[in-house]
C-alpha cells in the first residue's frame, strides 16, 4: 500500500511529475506505462528512496517489504541454488523446494542449480537475482522489464506466478500481452501527470484518447464564445443602456481563463523500404550444422529452410540455444560447418542484430550513421527519418556514444528503413522499445511486402505474425508448419510438460462461452475447422511449391541455352542457334503459363488461408 501526495519530479529540465498524486490499494497489480524517458523507471526509484521528490509526500507503511530485481551481481555463494536460498525470509530460510520450484520455472535445471553462479551469462545472472525477490515473498513487487531477460517459456511461467502472487506488483514492460495478462490496474504517466483505470492498457489509452478529444473540443467552443464576448464588450462598452452586460460579460469573460492546446506528442511511425524480389527463393539452408567449437553438441543440425517472398517466420525457443546463431547464418555474418546456406545474389537483406548495434561509431551522428546506411541518402532526408524516428533537432546531431539501449535500436531501425531490402531479419527488435514503438514496429512489419525471418519471445507478436516457426525446443531445432497458437494447442513447450506440478505453469486460457465450457468439445470443434483447412490448403501449397520448382528449372535451363547460343553464334554454328532459340522461346511460353497458374493458385491460397484465420479467431474469441 502507496500512496502518493502531490508529487513533483524534475530531470534536468524536464518536468517529469507536475503534483500528482496516486494510491496503490491491497492487492492491486498495477502496470505502468509511459514513453521511454517520461519517468517510469523514476517512479522506481522514488519507492525504492533512492531519489527524492522535489517536493510532495510518498507514504509507506512501517514495515511494509518491497521487492526489486536488481542488475548488478554481486554472488557470495558456490551455487545457484545456495546463492538463491539467501533471498528466503528468516522464517522460511529451510524452506529449499520454494526456492528449486521458482528456479525451475525460470529454466534452471537440477543439475544447474549445483552449478557456481558464474559459469551462467549475464541474462540468466539476472534471472537468479530475479528468484531471490520472488522468493522473499516481499508485499511489493517491483518490477522493470523483467522479460528483457526471459525467453519465451520462462516468460510463461513468470506470467503464471504474477497470475497467482497474493501481495502488490508494479510492472513495467514494452509487452502489451504480458502486461495485460497479470495486471488488475494500468497506470499512465502522461503529460507529466498519472492517470489511472481498472483494466488493460487498450481501455486505459481509448480514455486517454476520449478524455483529451473532448478538452479539445471543449476548448475550441470557449475560444469561439470566448471571441462572441469579445465582440460584445468591444461593440457595447460605451453603451450605458448595456452597461450591466458589459460588466457581465467581461466578469464571465475572466472566469473563463487561458487555456493551452495539448501539446502534439511525437510516435514513432514508419514503415521499411520494400523493393520487389524478381526470383522464386530468397535464403535456402540445407542440412546445416554448426557450433563456435567446431564440435559437438551443435547449436545447428540438421537443419533445412527456404525463404520464399512474402514469408512471416519466427524464430522461438530458450536463450543460448543458437537463434541469433541462426539469423547470422542467414545474414552471411557467419558459415556454418556443414552443410550450405545459399543467398539469392539479387538480394537486399535489412538485419537487425547485435553484432550491427555493436558496429554503430561511437563518434558518429544519428545522422552520420543514417547516411552512411545509403550513399543516395541526402541530408535533408537523413532529418526526416531521424525525425520519424523521435531523433527531432538537435538530438539528431547527438553522438553515438550517448545514446541510451533503446536509442540505437531507434538508430539501427532508421538506419533499416532508410536502405532498400527484400528480407528483414530482426533479432529481438522489441527489447528497450516502449509500448508505443512496439506497436508502431508491428504495424510496419505488417505492411512489408518482403519477407521476415524474426527472432522474438513476445507472444503479442508471434500470434500476430507468425505464418511458420522455427523451434528451438527439446535440444533440437525444427521447422513448424503454422502459426503460433497452433503450435501451442497441438504441440506446446517441452519444458512446460515437463516441469514439477509445483512449478508447473497454467497454460493461458482460452475464452470460452458457455456453448464450448467442455475444453475437449472445444478441442475436438477447433480441431476440425484445422483438418478442413489443412484439406483445402495442403494441394494449393502442392501445386505452388510444383510450379515455383518448374519456373525455377525452366530459368535455370533459360540461362544455360544462352551460354549455348553465345558459344554457337562465335562458332558460327547456325543449326544449333536455331535449335536453342526455339527452345528458350518453348520454354518462356511455358514461365508465362506456369505463372498464371501460380498466380491463380496463390491467391486462391491467401484468400482460403485469410478465411480459416478469420474462422479460427471468431472460433477462439466466441
Amino acid at each position: 500500500m502507496i500512496h502518493i501526495i502531490n508529487l513533483t519530479k524534475y530531470f534536468g529540465n524536464q518536468l517529469l511529475y507536475d503534483n500528482i498524486t496516486l494510491g496503490i490499494n491491497p492487492r492491486e497489480k498495477i502496470g505502468l506505462v509511459g514513453r521511454n524517458g517520461h519517468g517510469k523507471t523514476t517512479l522506481f526509484n522514488l519507492i525504492l528512496d533512492k531519489i527524492q521528490p522535489d517536493s510532495g509526500e510518498l507514504a509507506i507503511p512501517k514495515g511494509y517489504r518491497l521487492g526489486h530485481l536488481e542488475q548488478h551481481m554481486n554472488f557470495t555463494q558456490d551455487s545457484v541454488l545456495k546463492e538463491a536460498c539467501l533471498g528466503l525470509r528468516e522464517e522460511d530460510k529451510y524452506s529449499t523446494w520454494k526456492v528449486e520450484k521458482i528456479l525451475s520455472g525460470l529454466g534452471f535445471s537440477k543439475e544447474d542449480m549445483q552449478k557456481p553462479c558464474s559459469v551462467f551469462s549475464g541474462g540468466y545472472q539476472i534471472r537468479l537475482n530475479l528468484t531471490k525477490v520472488l522468493v522473499s515473498e516481499p508485499n511489493m513487487l517491483l518490477l522493470d522489464e523483467p522479460n528483457n531477460y526471459l525467453d519465451i517459456v520462462a516468460s510463461r511461467w513468470l506470467i503464471s506466478f504474477l497470475q497467482e502472487w497474493q501481495g502488490e506488483l508494479i510492472l513495467i514492460t514494452h509487452e502489451r500481452g504480458f502486461m495485460d495478462s497479470v495486471t488488475t490496474h494500468t497506470v499512465a504517466i502522461h503529460r507529466a501527470k498519472v492517470k489511472k483505470v481498472k483494466g488493460g492498457t487498450q481501455k486505459l489509452y481509448d480514455q486517454i484518447a476520449t478524455e483529451e478529444e473532448v478538452y479539445e473540443k471543449t476548448l475550441v467552443n470557449e475560444e469561439n464564445k470566448k471571441r462572441q464576448l469579445e465582440v460584445f464588450i468591444a461593440r457595447f462598452r460605451a453603451k450605458a443602456s448595456l452597461a450591466s452586460q458589459v460588466q457581465s460579460k467581461m466578469k464571465l469573460l475572466e472566469k473563463m481563463g487561458e487555456k493551452q492546446h495539448l501539446e502534439r506528442i511525437e510516435s514513432l511511425n514508419f514503415s521499411f523500404n520494400s523493393i520487389p524480389f524478381i526470383s522464386t527463393h530468397m535464403v535456402n539452408a540445407n542440412e546445416i550444422i554448426f557450433s563456435y567449437t567446431g564440435s559437438e553438441p551443435y547449436l545447428i543440425k540438421d537443419f533445412s529452410l527456404t525463404v520464399g517472398k512474402r514469408e512471416r517466420i519466427c524464430v522461438i525457443g530458450k536463450n543460448g540455444k543458437g537463434k541469433s546463431t541462426l539469423l547470422k547464418t542467414f545474414a552471411g555474418e557467419i558459415q556454418p560447418l556443414s552443410g550450405t546456406v545459399k543467398i539469392n545474389q539479387t538480394l537486399q537483406t535489412g538485419y537487425f542484430g547485435q553484432p550491427n548495434i555493436l558496429r554503430l561509431n561511437p563518434k558518429n551522428t544519428v545522422l552520420d550513421e543514417i547516411m552512411l546506411s545509403n550513399p543516395a541518402c541526402n541530408l535533408q532526408t537523413a532529418r526526416n527519418i531521424a525525425g520519424m524516428f523521435m531523433f527531432k533537432k538537435d538530438d539528431a546531431f547527438k553522438p553515438v556514444s550517448v545514446l541510451s539501449g533503446g536509442e540505437k535500436n531507434r538508430v539501427m531501425m532508421a538506419k533499416m528503413v532508410v536502405t532498400p531490402c527484400q528480407l528483414l531479419l530482426l533479432d529481438e527488435p522489441t527489447n528497450h522499445l516502449d509500448m508505443d514503438s512496439c506497436d508502431a514496429l508491428l504495424k510496419a512489419i505488417d505492411e512489408f511486402d518482403g519477407s521476415v525471418v524474426m527472432v522474438t519471445h513476445d507472444e503479442a507478436f508471434l500470434k500476430r505474425i507468425a505464418k511458420r516457426l522455427i523451434i528451438f525446443d527439446k535440444d533440437k531445432i525444427t521447422l513448424y508448419e503454422g502459426g503460433y497458437q497452433d503450435f501451442l494447442e497441438n504441440i506446446g513447450w517441452d519444458d512446460e510438460r515437463n516441469l514439477d506440478p509445483e512449478a508447473q505453469p497454467k497454460k493461458v486460457s482460452l475464452s470460452l462461452n458457455n456453448t464450448f465450457h467442455n475444453k475437449k468439445t472445444y478441442r475436438k470443434l477447433r480441431a476440425e475447422i484445422m483438418k478442413e483447412r489443412d484439406n483445402i490448403l495442403r494441394p494449393l501449397k502442392t501445386e505452388i511449391n510444383k510450379l515455383e520448382k518448374g519456373i525455377s528449372e525452366m530459368e535455370q535451363e533459360i540461362n544455360a541455352n544462352n551460354e549455348l547460343l553465345i558459344k554457337a553464334s562465335s562458332e558460327g554454328y547456325s543449326p544449333k542457334m536455331t535449335e536453342t532459340s526455339k527452345r528458350n522461346s518453348y520454354l518462356n511460353q511455358e514461365i508465362e503459363q506456369f505463372f498464371e497458374k501460380l498466380s491463380k493458385y496463390s491467391t486462391e491460397y491467401e484468400t482460403s488461408q485469410k478465411e480459416f484465420e478469420e474462422k479460427l479467431n471468431n472460433f477462439q474469441s466466441a
